[in-house]
């Protein structure tokens, strides 16, 4: 497969003008080639989208805020400004029709007698679409790590009756010594939305997740700022009736406190849940469990727009392949603001994600401005609900505005590397789709490299929108910033990622900072451009590769949705 007219005319983009400061003044380049300029890109509009999205001013983005408000005109406006044109009918804007859960008091989870102090030790929530929902005296039932994957040869649950028990269960995959859930790489098995699905498949009435911070690979606070307060859910037919009564996390130190009552270990139970002979274990205690809430309504907005295509046979469906469009994709939402917070209350949302919606509108001034019209159309979405479980994605996904047949590809951004050049790229879920071909030939025509996922036991693959894509069959590539930095101490760059996962990631820190840079940006851009150019301009789309538990989907739309999804 040739990708030469991308690549050809990325290089005359990035041979078109010179390297730039953040205040757009020439500056000397370091060695190697040149990051894109002013040609299609610039370092001034990308620094405005992300310093305006991420200011007080926007309140967060919380979904249905005065922020979401802000959010969505400035993103309609800035794609209006750069010529394309509205994606539903007359209007930049998809009606995405949620409902607001509001707790009317704290919820209460006890285990064995023991009432669990709500958010320090214990964070609760209800899919059930109702505003009360108990459980009482329901068994506890340790499965382990919650999986059944028998093309990994692996049954946490041994044909054990689940119905009316609460599951207890560990994060992540099943620690084995052998390659069968991909080594280190955290599969769809190891997330909590499948472990809570596969809990409500075999109908359990409540299911308990054990938070340890390494193996979830984020902290408590996470969990508690994500899931501790009002929370949102997608309008579903059958009112949540198909979901556990209640889901819940629990902090580890609370975990070996209800184990020690119940006479266990939480050691011994973990190591044997790494084993083939693992077997599910009753507890011997009960668990009970109320919540009241208040449920409203919601109406939030995924923001569309469309650039057609310049090639008639392609955009509009003349020829094999034709009609085919890309996804280019970016949630707008982050966690609002929390007034019962001691000084800054505004969760600004900075890196996560004001500065992915900077990166793909970006890229969509890029395409436009382009002296080469892109041949297919495109597609760029900003979607709510990111953060509230992938939401704004999984509605676009079940009404799209494109059919997802007629999707060729779709790339998202959520999260770009704002602290300089790096040699490198990452590919979060490397080995998934052939669009990390076309990235890796962008960067090598950058005199830099591919690389997977530096912490893949993360699963981040499967913790950003282009899951909701994946799960229709639909390939995506999701990047994550370079770790190699030429003017940086080895390890640097893995050091700087540790430490916003800690100090900033879903936290109030995760603010604008004026000392970014934003060299390495644009040469991040400047290798995606290149992908989609060729999205747009060949013949031939991307496929998943052989390997991918996705790729069914794409032959057979038939197929499962995901692993786990039978």
């Amino acid at each position: 497969m040739s990708f030469a007219p991308s690549l050809v005319l990325f290089a005359w983009v990035c041979a078109a003008s010179p390297a730039r400061d953040v205040d757009g003044e020439a500056q000397l380049a370091a060695p190697g080639p040149r990051p894109v300029g002013d040609g299609l890109f610039s370092a001034d509009e990308f620094k405005r989208d992300l310093q305006t999205l991420s200011s007080d001013e926007f309140e967060g983005r919380g979904i249905g805020s005065a922020g979401e408000e802000k959010a969505v005109a400035y993103l309609s406006a800035q794609l209006a400004a750069a010529g394309w044109k509205p994606g539903v009918a007359s209007s930049f804007e998809q009606k995405v029709e949620l409902l607001q859960f509001d707790p009317a008091r704290a919820p209460e989870l006890s285990v064995g007698g023991k009432t669990l102090a709500p958010l320090t030790e214990c964070v609760v929530f209800s899919r059930r679409q109702e505003p009360s929902v108990a459980v009482a005296d329901a068994p506890l039932l340790f499965v382990g790590y919650g999986c059944a994957a028998p093309e990994y040869r692996w049954d946490d649950y041994k044909g054990v009756d689940c119905k009316g028990k609460v599951l207890l269960m560990l994060v992540n995959d099943p620690p084995l010594a052998d390659e069968r859930f991909g080594g280190p790489a955290m599969t769809y098995y190891g997330r909590w939305t499948y472990k809570f699905e596969e809990a409500a498949r075999r109908g359990a009435a409540g299911a308990i997740l054990v938070h340890e911070t390494e193996a979830a690979a984020y902290p408590w606070e996470v969990v508690r700022n994500s899931w501790g307060g009002t929370s949102f859910d997608l309008v579903r037919e059958d009112r949540g009736a198909s979901r556990c009564a209640f889901e819940a996390w629990i902090g580890r130190d609370a975990a070996l406190a209800l184990l020690q009552r119940a006479g266990k270990d939480f050691g011994t139970l973990k190591a044997a849940a790494a084993t083939d002979a693992f077997r599910p274990v009753e507890l011997g205690v009960t668990v009970a469990c109320a919540l009241e809430r208040k449920i409203q309504p919601l109406r939030s907005r995924n923001v569309v727009g469309v650039l057609p295509g310049g090639d008639p046979a392609r955009a509009a469906g003349g020829a094999p392949g034709g009609d085919e469009w890309l996804v280019l994709c970016a949630h707008w939402d982050h966690l609002g603001k929390d007034d019962t917070l001691d000084g800054d209350r505004i969760y600004n949302g900075a890196i996560d994600n004001a500065s992915g919606c900077a990166g793909i509108l970006a890229l969509a001034r890029a395409l436009a401005r382009a002296p080469e019209k892109p041949k297919r159309s495109t597609l760029a979405l900003f979607v709510t609900g990111e953060e509230r479980g992938l939401l704004g994605s999984q509605w676009y996904c079940d009404h799209p505005v494109v059919p997802l047949e007629k999707t060729a590809a779709m790339i998202n951004l959520d999260g770009m590397n704002v602290l300089g050049r790096t040699r490198d790229l990452a590919v979060i879920g490397m080995g998934q789709t052939t669009l990390e071909d076309l990235l890796g030939d962008a960067l090598r025509a950058q005199q830099r490299r591919l690389v997977p996922d530096p912490m893949p036991e993360q699963g981040r693959f499967f913790r950003s929108d282009q899951l909701s894509f994946a799960r229709k069959g639909v390939p995506g590539l999701y990047i994550s910033g370079g770790l190699d930095f030429p003017d940086r101490p080895e390890g640097w760059g893995i050091a700087q990622r540790k430490r916003y996962t800690a100090d900033h990631y879903h936290k109030v820190k995760d603010e604008f900072d004026p000392a970014w840079s934003y060299d390495g940006t644009l040469e991040d851009l400047g290798a995606l451009y290149a992908v989609a150019r060729h999205v747009l301009d060949d013949a031939a789309p991307p496929e998943w590769r052989a390997g991918s538990e996705f790729r069914a989907l794409r032959l057979a739309p038939a197929a499962p949705a995901a692993p786990g999804a039978r």
